[in-house]
């Protein structure tokens, strides 16, 4: 049986964005559903079972945030985030409240489809898979066995100290997701340490001088300016 199309629900209330994205993602292989108020997107969300949701988070009827919050009541679906809100604010509370992801209006359509091949790859894994990647990551020249706890760059074992550990394992727990310091401190360190960003800075800083060929210019561990981290995913 031929695998069906992914399906996308986008929550917009600018139909000339909406028609834009319809027409992209439609020619590019997805089956599109629309919305233009958050409680029609929240009914589509749950009767469509979508892969996928692309949110705005200014919408007529009611705040992006509470969609988000409706939405994860009841289903960990990806949801990415397309807003003109571009404060580190708007996005720290959108990824606090349950969002994957957070672009700023405008955007490239390039980076879009990226991102949603991302999160689409992380959500619609098989079991199967999901145990094989618990056990072993691989990404790039990047190599972790989780299982036994080893690192190794190019072949090269690396050594980390516990909390390095610790940190990069959370980071791949959530590969290619959007992480605020918050969520990571809370993972890392516990729910005493969430307001010691310090911390997290100081050893990220380590790991990038350990995994990073230029730690000035890191390709595995990104810096979302005033919102957290990401270990992106290698193409």
């Amino acid at each position: 049986m031929a695998k069906s199309d992914p399906v996308i629900i986008i929550i917009e209330d600018d139909p000339a964005i909406r028609r834009f994205l319809r027409t992209g993602l439609s020619t590019r292989g997805f089956t599109v559903h629309e919305a233009e108020t958050g409680k029609q997107g929240i009914i589509e969300a749950s009767v469509r079972k979508p892969d996928l949701v692309i949110l705005d988070l200014g919408l007529t009827d009611m705040e992006g945030i509470e969609v988000i919050k409706a939405i994860r009541s009841w289903s960990g679906l990806p949801v990415i985030i397309l807003s003109a809100r571009s404060s580190e604010q708007s996005k720290i509370e959108a990824l606090d409240a349950g969002a994957d992801d957070y672009l700023t209006k405008p955007f490239g359509f390039g980076e879009l489809l990226a991102r949603i091949r991302v999160a689409l790859r992380h959500s619609l894994r098989s079991p199967d898979q999901q145990q094989i990647d618990s056990a072993l990551f691989v990404n790039g020249n990047l190599r972790v066995d989780l299982e036994n706890r080893l690192v190794s760059i190019d072949d090269q074992e690396i050594h980390l100290t516990p909390i390095q550990y610790r940190l990069l394992a959370v980071l791949i727990k959530h590969a290619g997701k959007v992480m605020t310091q918050q969520q990571i401190l809370k993972e890392v360190w516990g729910p005493s340490y969430q307001e010691n960003a310090h911390y997290l800075r100081i050893y990220m800083s380590q790991l990038r001088q350990k995994l990073e060929a230029d730690p000035t210019q890191p390709k595995f561990l990104l810096t979302e300016s005033g919102v957290g981290y990401r270990l992106k995913i290698m193409q």
